[in-house]
């Protein structure tokens, strides 16, 4: 029987340059899209598929995230002698939402080494990992697709989006085949290889690697038998192309809207699409937007 996929790793200790000042003291998954950091976006898309057990790889100046998820005792018995009970009860939800443990990556060397953190929490059974960075809107949470084609095929799935072939070169891409799931073969494939960050000209694809992934254990044995890549770095691309030696591994192009919260531009759209989904703040937002002289 497939074990269920029970935790889901959240690699959060990179110093957020792109975002300097504002990361200088404040890590950059605690920026805010409106009035919530950017991982709880993810968390609660974690939570939306049926997770409730979340490990999040933390580095030095990362306390305000475990503080965040914490109980925050002062604040609440404030609320609650102003009688402010809605906000209280949003307050209480943060730390009651989710089941949190925390592994320090001690240096920066990759997204690989990040998940290879977690091996002792998540042990010897399938996982997912989230990329916080990457915030996606979907109707059926981008995680939940992805665990429901794990669950049909008892392998690891990848989050793939289609980006302009300009863009390939920020991204891992893939060479699959559609393979027929669900009814339809527009969604679903069969990897045959991964490159990380191709030259446009040398892309297999423009189906491009996105920040979801339901890995298995063996994931933990290829991270620690490949080399480091550039910038001595541990490559999750290149454990996974190691992976596929010994076992298939599969791609779902999710339905959804990605946005890339870890850059500024990215950041920004979230931000204004976000607040006019809010049915406190899309109205009046819309009508000062209509107002710009743009």
């Amino acid at each position: 029987m497939l074990a269920k996929v029970r935790k889901a790793v959240f690699p959060a200790a990179g110093l957020g340059t792109r975002f300097l000042p504002a990361t200088k003291a404040q890590p950059k998954e605690m920026l805010p899209i409106v009035d919530k950091p950017i991982i709880q976006y993810g968390v609660e898309e974690a939570i939306h598929s049926g997770i409730q057990n979340i490990i999040i790889v933390t580095g030095r100046g990362k306390t305000a995230i475990e503080d965040h998820f914490d109980v925050s005792f002062e604040l609440e018995h404030l609320l609650e002698t102003r009688n402010k009970k809605e906000t209280l009860a949003i307050v209480r939800g943060i730390s009651d939402m989710i089941n949190v443990s925390y592994i320090r990556q001690k240096e920066a060397l990759g997204l690989g080494h990040a998940v290879l953190r977690a091996m002792e929490l998540v042990g010897n059974e399938p996982f997912s990992v989230v990329l916080a960075d990457d915030v996606i809107e979907a109707e059926t949470p981008c995680l939940r697709q992805l665990l429901d084609v794990h669950a049909f095929f008892g392998a690891p799935v990848l989050a793939v989006m289609e980006v302009p072939p300009d863009n390939i070169s920020a991204y891992g891409a893939i060479d699959a085949e559609p393979v027929f799931h669900n009814g339809s073969n527009s969604r679903v494939y069969r990897i045959r290889d991964l490159v990380e960050k191709p030259r446009r000209n040398e892309a297999p694809s423009n189906l491009a690697i996105i920040g979801r992934y339901v890995l298995t254990p063996e994931i933990f044995d290829s991270l620690q038998a490949i080399e480091p890549g550039s910038g001595g770095e541990i490559q999750l691309t290149d454990a996974l192309r190691h992976l596929l030696r010994s076992r298939p591994i599969y791609a779902c192009r999710f339905e959804g809207t990605r946005y890339d919260a870890g850059d500024k531009l990215g950041f920004l759209k979230a931000t204004v699409e976000y607040a006019l989904r809010r049915h406190d703040l899309g109205e009046p937002f819309r009508e000062y937007l209509k107002s710009l002289k743009l």
